[in-house]
């Protein structure tokens, strides 16, 4: 069998139990100082071939953030959190504690606090590599499946994730993926299980990338 046509036939379970959307998907990337870049490049390119709407956003309002590797973003959006239908959150700078990234993020008491609201009215939230930590923060992951990058994953135990060794942890509600490149797999993961298959596929086409690694589902 090939690889595509079992990807299409894997995936039929997850469109037929879909909920019907009465409207477009909506996906929102949530960007902060030390965010690395490919953690949220990589889900915005994957999202921006399939055609949903990505906006990229900032706690606080509009402004300039500087990425991991100095990439300044003027991010033109604040962040709603009940506006989108899922939420990505990046991660970057954990192996940098008294510098930009996710340990200044996570000292941010309001924007868990919105990470909690986003939850609450029914947001999926999705996170890439040490992404997690920032749900983990706010105690969105605790007692359930989830990973991060393997340099956090004893981290993320300690406060109470259930750690799976999978590249994409989907439980529903809360969706994580491993470290860096782990993004793409999330953006088509998600891609598929909202839209598709069929969707995915002709991204990967386009892309010249095929999903890679075990996404470990929930029976929920």
């Amino acid at each position: 069998m090939q690889r595509r046509d079992f990807f299409r036939m894997s995936a039929a379970g997850v469109a037929a139990g879909a909920l019907p959307r009465s409207g477009p998907l909506k996906v929102h990337i949530l960007l902060f100082d030390g965010a690395e870049e490919q953690d949220f490049v990589g889900p915005l390119e994957v999202f921006g071939l399939a055609r949903v709407e990505t906006t990229l956003v900032r706690h606080g309002g509009p402004g300039r953030i500087v990425a991991t590797h100095g990439t300044r973003i003027d991010v033109q959006h604040g962040w709603d959190p009940k506006a989108a239908d899922i939420l990505i959150v990046p991660g970057g700078g954990y192996g940098r504690r008294d510098g930009p990234g996710v340990h200044q993020v996570v000292k941010d008491k309001s924007l868990l606090s919105a990470l909690v609201t986003a939850h609450r009215s029914g947001v999926v939230l999705a996170a890439v590599c040490t992404g997690t930590m920032v749900l983990s923060a706010a105690g969105l992951t605790r007692g359930r499946p989830c990973t991060t990058h393997a340099r956090a994953k004893a981290d993320l135990v300690v406060q109470g994730g259930t750690v799976i060794a999978a590249r994409v942890v989907d439980d529903g509600d809360l969706v994580t993926a491993g470290g860096i490149t782990s993004g793409l797999d999330l953006g088509l993961w998600l891609v598929t299980r909202e839209l598709g298959a069929d969707r995915a596929v002709t991204v990967e086409a386009i892309m010249e990338y095929e999903s890679r690694g075990t996404v470990w589902r929930s029976r929920a």
